[in-house]
């Protein structure tokens, strides 16, 4: 039997085999509900500050009428890191926004919805994702307000990616301690076999080497 096949075949290495898949396991696990909890956080902020401008605009459309929706629309709209707005007809048709085109039915239904967009300016033809909230108005007009969700994918990448590389430094500094280790054990049991072959063979001057730290070898020793 090779050096290598002896030495994955020890108990000390096993076991470190096992509890490094338990360690992993737990890592993983630690990684996956920190980006869990990173993307609900953004959620929740994107949440609160939609629901909080649907309820200012729709309280602008209530006392002023339409005309002044639509500039504070438009205006919204201009400002640098704009999010996402829409306003439309009964009838379906876009009168203010920045919201070149969105999924098919997103305006059909009121309420909360992840959709494929593109703004008005974009230069490309790449889709975005938005999380959006769609209002019904009175007189049948609809209002969309969303964000755009690029930054809760980018962070979510950043762990994604944070997780994988610590997952194989894991593995990597796991499996090296686990040979470490396995080698140290292995050369006490080949040496306590040696001298157990010679006692055998009737050399029975040989000694078992025993060390100070009277572990399990030293005690079996």
């Amino acid at each position: 039997m090779t050096a290598f096949g002896k030495l994955i075949r020890t108990t000390a290495f096993r076991l470190t085999l096992v509890y490094l898949f338990l360690f992993a396991l737990f890592a993983a696990f630690l990684l996956g509900f920190f980006a869990w909890n990173t993307r609900r956080l953004i959620t929740e902020q994107i949440t609160t500050t939609v629901n909080a401008e649907t309820g200012e605009i729709s309280d602008i459309f209530g006392r002023r009428g339409l005309r002044s929706l639509v500039n504070t629309i438009e205006n919204r709209a201009l400002r640098p890191g704009a999010n996402l707005y829409l306003v439309t007809t009964p009838t379906g048709q876009a009168i203010a926004g920045n919201v070149g085109s969105l999924a098919p039915g997103v305006m059909a239904s009121t309420g909360w919805s992840e959709t494929a967009y593109r703004r008005l300016d974009d230069q490309d033809n790449a889709n975005h994702f938005a999380l959006v909230r769609v209002t019904e108005l009175s007189s049948g007009f609809r209002l969309l307000i969303g964000r755009d969700l690029e930054e809760r994918r980018r962070l979510f990448g950043i762990v994604a990616k944070a997780g994988q590389f610590s997952l194989l430094v894991v593995v990597v500094l796991g499996l090296g301690g686990g040979i470490f280790v396995a080698r140290r054990v292995l050369r006490r049991i080949d040496a306590m076999t040696g001298t157990t072959q010679r006692i055998m063979a009737g050399d029975l001057t040989g000694r078992l080497p025993v060390g100070r730290s009277g572990d399990e070898l030293d005690r079996l020793a």
